[in-house]
């Protein structure tokens, strides 16, 4: 199976004063195309650092990252942001959706930006729509929308446009018990109906038993 994601012996720092705070400490790791992984650990661990370096968001220290064989590290600012424009679908805890839209408005708008991505063939608009059971919301505005359903409008946006690799932070972290069983079934069809690969942070055992490997960190390393 093919690697779509590697990173060498990944390094970060953080200076606070004269000090350097180390946050990363040497990942190496491989992502197979297709794998659904969860990333575990304490908080402080490095989880979010790691994967804001994964998504091109943060520059390492040093080590490398390679996208589809291509390494982060030598490549230009454009390069990189196109590289996670057209590859990479981001999910975090906050919506962060355009409250001026409805729905359909910011599920068009990520088409629109996305256009030509590059990314797999796999779930269209309609599809996504029905995973997420958001149908019946596509003309409501994100305060028209209750939590639950605005994270469901967010994923929604992040996997419109079948990217190569899904980036998922704490995805279910402030969904009530309904909502998460919603988001993890839809990435769950997702990786195991379209192969999609996906990268998820969560300190929720539930939401990391769906996945097919477990990546546990320590101190800012791989422990496991």
């Amino acid at each position: 199976m093919k690697t779509i994601l590697r990173t060498e012996n990944l390094v970060k720092s953080y200076k606070i004063g004269k000090m350097e705070v180390p946050a990363l400490r040497g990942i190496t790791l491989d992502i197979k195309q297709g794998e659904f992984v969860a990333v575990m650990g304490p908080s402080g661990c490095g989880k979010s650092t790691l994967l804001h370096i994964l998504g091109g968001l943060l520059s390492p220290t040093s080590g490398k990252i390679l996208i589809d064989d291509e390494d982060l590290s030598k490549v230009s600012d454009s390069r990189r942001t196109d590289i996670r424009r057209r590859k990479i679908g981001f999910v975090f805890q906050r919506f962060n959706l355009f409250p001026t839209l409805t729905a359909e408005g910011n599920l068009k708008l990520a088409e629109r930006i996305h256009s030509g991505n590059g990314g797999s063939d796999g779930v269209n608009r309609r599809e996504v729509l029905r995973l997420l059971k958001l149908e019946d919301k596509m003309h409501h505005k994100p305060l028209e929308l209750s939590g639950g359903e605005q994270q469901r409008v967010a994923l929604a946006r992040a996997v419109i446009n079948s990217p190569a690799i899904i980036l998922a932070d704490e995805p279910t972290g402030n969904l009530d018990t309904e909502n998460s069983q919603i988001v993890l079934e839809m990435f769950r069809e997702l990786n195991e109906k379209y192969r999609q690969t996906i990268i998820m942070i969560t300190h929720n055992p539930e939401a990391a038993a769906v996945c097919s490997r477990i990546i546990r960190m320590r101190d800012g390393r791989i422990d496991e």
